[in-house]
């Protein structure tokens, strides 16, 4: 059974606090219930409730530097939210989309990834990476109901194989095992760089080592306890 929200967090918190102060400190505080419901009111919809529950113990993070989620992400606050869902939405191709009916579902599910579903209404982002690339939680009424999507301006929304997407609750519980183990998440392992801050190192899955060895050109970065030193690339 997943942990609940709440109890994710703690875990979070506690390991920011004791290994990463910096970005212990860029946690925003709770978001006002007032925020909320802007937010809703611009979307037009209530949001899930593992979002309200999320947002409810913090509001996004105070410094846009700072990274919290696998693949580089920083949650988002209530007034990001509903700017970051009005921008993606003006994208969306609702005509072409609706022609498509059912077959847009059934072809996400299949293949993975969709163009037509890019900046779907019921596609709310919630976290964004500094590439500006966001992380959506499906609001549809269908089987990915509460799942986590990538949304990217390049191959539009992607359906992420790995289990910690299933849901806003399992990612939290899956990040908080993930730092407090020192066990990668997907291909994502926690690191920290000499300011302080938390950060996730690629880490190449199984099959994707077996090809790189193969290949003598190819090299695999190991996962630092600290970032390089500073003026070289993470």
């Amino acid at each position: 059974m997943t942990a609940p929200i709440t109890e994710s967090w703690t875990r979070i918190e506690n390991w920011l606090a004791a290994h990463a102060p910096t970005t212990h400190a860029a946690l925003a505080p709770p978001a006002q219930s007032a925020d909320i419901a802007a937010a809703e009111r611009v979307i037009g919809r209530p949001l899930l409730k593992p979002l309200v529950m999320s947002l409810l113990r913090h509001d996004g993070m105070r410094d846009p530097r700072c990274e919290l989620l696998p693949g580089s992400y920083r949650p988002l606050s209530a007034r990001e939210t509903a700017a970051e869902w009005q921008l993606l939405t003006g994208f969306h191709d609702k005509r072409t989309a609706d022609e498509s009916g059912e077959d847009v579902d059934e072809d996400f599910v299949r293949t993975g990834v969709s163009g037509l579903l890019y900046g779907h209404p019921r596609l709310i982002p919630v976290a964004r990476d500094v590439r500006g690339g966001r992380l959506v939680l499906d609001h549809r009424p269908v089987a990915d109901r509460g799942r986590l999507h990538e949304a990217e301006v390049e191959d539009g929304i992607v359906r992420g194989r790995d289990g910690m997407w299933a849901s806003l609750p399992v990612l939290l519980e899956r990040v908080a095992t993930s730092l407090e183990t020192g066990r990668p998440v997907g291909a994502h392992a926690p690191a920290v760089d000499e300011g302080q801050r938390l950060y996730w190192d690629f880490v190449p899955l199984r099959g994707e080592r077996s090809r790189q060895a193969d290949d003598p050109l190819s090299t695999t970065r190991s996962v630092p306890t600290t970032a390089p030193a500073n003026g070289e690339e993470r």
